[in-house]
């Protein structure tokens, strides 16, 4: 059961949900575990993808595939797949993953699984568990034929570092005629501080019982204070309080920190389908009856207002102390 892992990087560093992907299948036990790395100038990042559990590690590294788009990387890996005799590919979860893993899908006339949570070896058979009905129920899945595809929810495994070395084996890259129809002209950053709130292990979240806009500002201070990062609902990205990037439910992203600060947030199952596997939930929310209470780990019923200011002053003193 030979099984090559995407590895997504950005600003030359391996991405968090990638390398636990990676750990994933190497605790599998797996015939061989391999890496895919696929841009310009990536050679370097192969020796980090050993240390996570590599044996070996592709690397398609040709100035065309600079631009992370899609159709370039499918092509590299269709070789690398064919090359090696994978019969699974697994993927983390992102917005560009989630393109190539479908393309490549198509293009190799193979079954994806998306959504998983996690992974299992059971008597030979590879079986996936993905949450179904609002994430109320765990249902395992299986592939029919090979090779399998399949895509992983974000923050469903921590990279865990096992010391190896990967064999590196570089790999030239011919690229469709079509794959190159499609130019990026320009690639924009977003200006932020801190982790994104698909890897912070702490997120403090905000929705429209915060009332403005300018209340954001409380959530993020606690953020700060905390190492963390800030969420919203789809409600305040709607109202334009704050960017889509940070929004966090069934059309946004999906976290699952070790400490889930809900402020102001009513809890409607749009937004607990992206926090629900959070490790413990604390809502903060003036409304006694607000939905949120029936599935959070802690509770305060109170003015958010009042509240968050004098918690982050209680984290600052003792982060002084």
């Amino acid at each position: 059961m030979p099984v090559l892992v995407f590895l997504e990087h950005h600003e030359g560093e391996l991405q968090k949900g990638a390398l636990g992907v990676l750990s994933k299948a190497a605790s599998l036990g797996a015939a061989e575990v391999a890496g895919a790395l696929v841009g310009s100038n990536v050679k370097g990042l192969a020796s980090e993808a050993g240390k996570f559990g590599a044996a070996k590690v592709y690397v398609a590294d040709d100035p065309a595939l600079e631009a992370p788009l899609p159709q370039p990387r499918v092509d590299a890996l269709e070789q690398i797949v064919h090359a090696g005799g994978f019969d699974t590919v697994l993927f983390a979860n992102s917005v560009l993953a989630a393109d190539v893993a479908a393309a490549l899908a198509a293009r190799l006339d193979a079954g994806l699984n998306w959504d998983l949570t996690d992974l299992a070896d059971e008597g030979g058979h590879l079986v996936g568990k993905r949450p179904a009905l609002e994430d109320s129920v765990v249902v395992e899945v299986g592939w029919t034929s090979e090779p399998r595809l399949a895509l992983f929810r974000s923050g469903s495994f921590d990279p865990a570092e096992t010391g190896g070395k990967a064999e590196v084996e570089e790999v030239a890259v011919e690229l469709q005629e079509f794959s190159g129809q499609a130019q990026m002209l320009e690639q924009a950053h977003e200006e932020s501080s801190g982790p994104s709130i698909e890897d912070a292990d702490v997120i403090v979240a905000g929705g429209r019982g915060l009332g403005q806009p300018e209340s954001f500002k409380l959530c993020e201070d606690l953020a700060a204070a905390l190492g963390g990062a800030v969420a919203a609902t789809r409600a305040v990205v709607d109202a334009g309080w704050y960017p889509y990037s940070a929004q966090v439910g069934q059309t946004g992203r999906n976290v699952s920190p070790k400490l889930y600060i809900a402020c102001g947030i009513s809890g409607a199952i749009q937004h607990k389908v992206g926090m629900q596997s959070s490790n413990v939930i604390v809502a903060i929310n003036k409304d006694p009856n607000a939905p949120i209470f029936e599935f959070c780990d802690l509770g305060v019923v109170g003015d958010v207002h009042q509240i968050v200011p004098k918690l982050t002053e209680l984290v600052r003193a003792r982060k002084r102390s």
